[in-house]
């Protein structure tokens, strides 16, 4: 492997750490399509920018994009507020409009400079290496490496101050008002947080990976997990997986690494979504099927001590007649009562007969008496 390729996986799990530790608190706010509306909306604010300084390396690109997304978070509460249109309405209505000014902007003033519409959709991380930082003279590596690390770094440090805050803000916005928080200004502080996060990211990776970077990895750990710390580990220890995933996958069947990158990162919430242990569709497909047949243990359990010592036990205590009276069919009945059998509840005179008695056992009666007083 060589040292280039080496640099733009490195500069990969970086944007995507970066990335992923506000777009944990975006996927908690259910607000992860604002990451996709400030990625775009940005865009005029890097070129009025590029307009004033004529050069693209100037702080003041990150400075006047960061600005732009707080302007559109601003716009889309604004519209929201007249209770006229929802928030997907609103981020919908805001960021198209923004966008569209910068690419008017980079199409009629700045047609001979390299900020193509292609490479601000789709961003290219094979170009990063190109760009290098001198150093007194001395090659240091990858600028966008250093810019994403002096991001990341700010992300971790703002997410540990105001980690508390943070926390009631995004799960109690009422609770931190009472405690004077102040829940508005921590909201405007992670969306400049986002800003700053996914400018600096768009030279080198596009919109569209910045996206998916700041939302399937957070998505895919809120299923893995409960805690809030949890969740933001595995969403940056996800996120680099993806990345690295990605530019395997890219080098494999030469295509474009970000394309491969948000592909990946959409494969491993897809691997989550299906297989979490907990929160997964699988797991919950399993967890339907085994409270089915508890719940057919149950009732089994109930009818049988519903009609202990009464005359009619004969007849009730039968499995031909649960057909009848519980309206199951017959393999179906035949298999609650093995089920049943296994776990202790009841018990009968002959497995091969049917037809026989049914009777619960000491475990069988405690637990249908349980269900009763619980009903």
């Amino acid at each position: 492997m060589t040292q280039g390729e080496m640099e733009i996986q490195l500069l990969a799990v970086v944007v995507a750490a970066a990335c992923a530790l506000p777009g944990t608190f975006l996927v908690l706010r259910k607000m992860a399509m604002m990451s996709d509306a400030i990625s775009h909306a940005i865009l005029p604010g890097i070129v009025i920018a590029f307009f004033l300084t004529h050069n693209l390396n100037s702080p003041l690109l990150i400075l006047a994009a960061a600005a732009t997304g707080v302007l559109t978070v601003m716009l889309v509460e604004l519209l929201m507020s007249t209770r006229l249109v929802r928030e997907d309405a609103a981020i919908g209505l805001t960021f198209p409009v923004l966008f569209s000014i910068g690419i008017i902007l980079i199409a009629r003033f700045a047609g001979d400079v390299h900020l193509d519409t292609d490479a601000v959709l789709l961003g290219e991380p094979a170009f990063a290496p190109f760009d290098r930082l001198i150093v007194g003279g001395r090659d240091i590596g990858p600028r966008a490496l250093y810019i994403m690390s002096a991001v990341g770094l700010a992300n971790v440090a703002f997410i540990t101050l105001f980690y508390k805050e943070l926390k009631i803000a995004t799960f109690d916005a009422g609770l931190a008002a009472a405690l004077g928080f102040g829940p508005v200004l921590i909201h405007y502080g992670l969306m400049t947080f986002v800003s700053i996060t996914a400018v600096a990211a768009f030279d080198a990776v596009g919109s569209i990976l910045v996206v998916a970077m700041m939302v399937a990895p957070s998505a895919a750990a809120y299923l893995l997990t409960d805690r809030l710390r949890d969740m933001i580990l595995l969403s940056v220890a996800l996120g680099a997986a993806s990345a690295v995933g990605g530019f395997q996958m890219a080098r494999l069947f030469d295509v474009s690494i970000a394309g491969a990158m948000a592909t990946a990162s959409g494969l491993v919430f897809l691997a989550v979504w299906l297989g979490a242990p907990r929160y997964g569709i699988l797991a919950g497909r399993q967890r339907r099927i085994r409270q089915k047949w508890e719940f057919a243990e149950t009732m089994l359990a109930i009818h049988l001590f519903n009609h202990e010592g009464l005359p009619e036990a004969d007849i009730e205590h039968r499995i031909g007649h649960l057909e009848e009276h519980l309206s199951w069919e017959r393999d179906f009945a035949r298999r609650v009562v093995r089920r049943a059998q296994s776990n202790g509840l009841v018990q009968r005179t002959n497995d091969e007969d049917e037809d026989d008695l049914l009777a619960l056992t000491p475990q069988g009666r405690k637990a249908a008496s349980e269900a009763i007083e619980n009903l």
